[in-house]
């Protein structure tokens, strides 16, 4: 039996982060493939399904062919316990990316060869910052015609601001794609390719290789020779201690559908990143996040702790639940043991905890340290409540959230089905998809939904069709902004702009809805003692 210490050490917890279309499900599903968790990519292992990818497990996720939820994917290779969390590249659904990157220790970030750094990348490319994690680059569909690999090192570079430092390098792209030079092995790794959906077949060849020119297209061998040299000679080098801090990142050439690449990259990627790291948390004793003591907690601590970072409704429409994802920070989980729920106050039984194969479940005994366990919510969850061993005094620091930047009015059709209505709405507000917002003093007849992104309104809709069995009608709102009333003051005698709107939330706080920030400035002008704050903590 190992130690608590070796089972957290073998653990690695990472995220897959890209701009849309980038490659960034097909590369999960062929980690997948390679850990022996699907044996043929595109279908659960066993499972005789369609052949659609397994971390899009949403219906509308299948049909639109991209991620819109965060899938939670774990597999095991070569003595490693990999947790991989896949997520939208959507800008749309950024919120649910920037929280699952809180349960990430370190990211994968997928670049399309032929495209470069593109926009929701550099977005997501800041939240890995501020976290210091480390940063894997893989340049996917090199398979495709692509632009120079100097050049694309340059682009992330400039765009992103970090070094890198190419621990392969790629021979050729498009149709005349032959392999990888390996520089740490200094040996070309080359290429035999199948249909994709099986491990692909690799031959190590050597640069002093009689027959190396015959093995390559023309003019291959000479541009790598050069290359090398150029790489060598004017490259970064290579340093653990900066990748570890985020400050470079390693970048790996390949090719996820003709998988090129792809195993030579997770074994690397397993040597460069560490298991679990430590988390910060604060001292509830001592007072309230942002002023009390704060503390480093261990991974390999001898008490658990864990903290929600994402909740799910209706994963399976066989079970018609609601999955609470917690990310384990320390010490080990028992399927049996008794916990304590900080932010409940109290002492409770995880339920039904599973580890989640996108919507395949199965029930685990135990989970250690970097680990993400499932686990059903009734509804006394919320995104970044902290679990631990009674006993532990501590919460962990809470989890950004976004201001709401379109708005729209909604209500059910038949007003027959307020029920499923108010379940539906309350529901996949608690997921973190959308926030609730109402007028004052009137019920849920009409609500006022407010997203990050436009896409988000396409996906409550289909979800409360599908899932809550409701039609609704949606209207836009030309709302922009929206602020919390921070100053006791009557709503009822505010003087305010005529295109501004009182509302609160469903905890009653008030709250105003503003078209521009010109109206803003009115009602702080016009309204004496009035404090404002921006919605949302993300920087």
């Amino acid at each position: 039996m190992s130690t608590l210490t070796e089972q957290i050490e073998k653990r690695r917890t990472f995220a897959i982060i890209s701009h849309p279309d980038a490659g960034k499900t097909t590369l999960t599903e062929k980690l997948l493939l390679y850990g022996g968790a699907i044996n043929l990519a595109g279908s659960v292992k066993g499972k005789k399904t369609a052949r659609h990818a397994v971390s899009d497990w949403m219906e509308i996720e299948k049909q639109r062919g991209i991620s819109v939820t965060s899938s939670v994917l774990q597999f095991k290779y070569d003595g490693y316990c990999i947790n991989i969390l896949d997520t939208p590249g959507h800008q749309d659904f950024s919120e649910d990316t920037y929280r699952t990157l809180m349960a990430a220790d370190s990211a994968v970030m997928v670049i399309d060869a032929s495209k470069g750094v593109e926009n929701q990348t550099k977005k997501l490319f800041k939240v890995c910052v501020m976290r210091h994690i480390p940063i894997i680059t893989f340049i996917n569909k090199m398979d495709r015609d692509a632009q120079s690999p100097f050049d694309l090192l340059e682009d992330i570079e400039n765009v992103l601001g970090i070094n890198t430092c190419p621990m392969n390098w790629p021979i050729g792209s498009g149709k005349e794609f032959r392999g990888v030079y390996d520089r740490k092995k200094g040996k070309i790794l080359a290429y035999t390719a199948n249909n994709g959906q099986r491990e692909v077949e690799q031959e190590e060849i050597s640069l002093d290789d009689p027959d190396l020119e015959q093995k390559l297209f023309y003019g291959q061998k000479d541009m790598l020779f050069d290359d090398i040299d150029l790489l060598d000679g004017a490259g970064n080098e290579f340093d653990i201690d900066m990748v570890r801090k985020g400050q470079l990142t390693p970048v790996f050439f390949g090719s996820a559908l003709t998988n090129f690449g792809v195993e030579p990259f997770l074994q690397e990627f397993l040597q460069l990143t560490t298991g679990p790291l430590p988390r910060e948390a604060y001292d509830r004793q001592s007072g309230e996040e942002g002023e009390a003591a704060v503390s480093t907690i261990a991974p390999d601590s001898d008490f658990f702790s864990a903290f929600v970072f994402k909740i799910q409704a209706n994963m399976n429409k066989a079970h018609r639940d609601r999955v609470a994802f917690m990310r384990i920070c320390s010490g080990r989980f028992d399927k049996n043991m008794e916990v304590y729920h900080v932010q409940g106050n109290r002492k409770m039984k995880l339920s039904q905890p599973q580890q989640i194969m996108a919507q395949e479940r199965e029930i685990v005994d135990e989970a250690f340290a970097g680990d993400i366990i499932g686990v059903f919510d009734p509804g006394m969850f919320s995104i970044g409540d902290t679990i631990v061993t009674p006993g532990q005094k501590f919460a962990f620091k809470g989890i950004p959230t976004f201001a709401p930047e379109h708005f729209a009015l909604v209500r059910q059709k038949d007003t027959m089905k307020r029920k499923q209505f108010v379940k539906g709405m309350n529901q996949i507000a608690q997921e973190g998809a959308i926030q609730i917002f109402h007028e004052p003093e009137s019920g849920m007849e009409e609500v006022i939904v407010g997203v990050v992104g436009v896409l988000q309104f396409d996906v409550l809709k289909y979800r409360l069709e599908n899932e809550y069995n409701v039609e609704i009608i949606m209207e836009n709102t030309p709302y922009q902004f929206i602020r919390w009333i921070t100053s006791d003051v009557d709503t009822k005698t505010l003087d305010l702009a005529s295109d501004t709107k009182v509302v609160a939330d469903f905890k009653e706080n008030k709250l105003l809805l503003f078209r521009s920030e010109w109206s803003i400035d009115w009602a702080l002008e016009h309204n004496k003692g009035l404090t404002l704050q921006d919605f949302g903590n993300a920087e």
